[in-house]
């Protein structure tokens, strides 16, 4: 993941809604969008003109924060996107939903994105039998992701395992709690993507 110079909750204010970056915390009175539902800064409060530039970046922006990623690696999967054929925007929400750190969260392996990203880069993973401890490695169907016989009394993974019991998976992914494992069934179809992206903005910023 990018490295954060802000506090996490602060690039939800910036972007007005809950990216859920912090797990439980974001779920509890504690989030900072319930007490301070402004942008951060001297001037949250004002009235910004919304141009559509800027609502296109805001956009953009958003993705960047929920899945975590660099601007060069998220400029990245845009190209990727742009070449495969098929509706860039689908594309480019499936490339960053098939990340490996983004399948350990959404198979409910772990509270929030950067705790499963945290979790693979400690080496907690395997794919198919093989560690993996690249949190952008892309899982494709048939792959199974389980925790590592070694890491499976950690701590923070039984309790995030716990955790997941009240979770709903996506469609596309089969979690065998009991195992710690997560069986990716297919590619994930655009309405089993829950993010609030507008995706089609991000290619009109892209495209200018």
């Amino acid at each position: 993941m990018a490295n954060q110079p802000n506090p996490v909750c602060r690039l939800c204010r910036r972007e007005r809604m809950k990216l859920f970056l912090k797990g439980t915390r974001c779920e509890s009175p504690k989030c900072a969008i319930e007490r301070r539902p402004y942008p951060p800064g001297e001037h949250g409060r004002g009235r910004i003109k919304e141009t559509e530039y800027l609502l296109q970046l805001r956009e953009k922006q958003k993705a960047r924060r929920i899945y975590g990623v660099r601007e060069k690696q998220f400029r990245n999967y845009y190209k990727k996107a742009a070449r495969a054929k098929g509706i860039t925007g689908t594309l480019l929400l499936q490339l960053l939903e098939t990340r490996l750190d983004n399948v350990v969260f959404r198979g409910g392996l772990s509270m929030s994105r950067n705790q499963a990203r945290q979790f693979v880069n400690h080496g907690h993973f395997q794919v198919n039998g093989s560690k993996v401890d690249i949190p952008s490695y892309r899982v494709k169907p048939g792959d199974v992701v389980e925790v590592r016989p070694r890491s499976r009394s950690v701590g923070r993974i039984v309790e995030a395992a716990a955790y997941a019991a009240g979770k709903t998976i996506p469609d596309w992914l089969q979690l065998a709690a009991g195992d710690l494992r997560i069986t990716v069934g297919a590619e994930p179809a655009r309405e089993s993507i829950d993010v609030p992206v507008q995706e089609r903005m991000i290619v009109e910023l892209y495209s200018k």
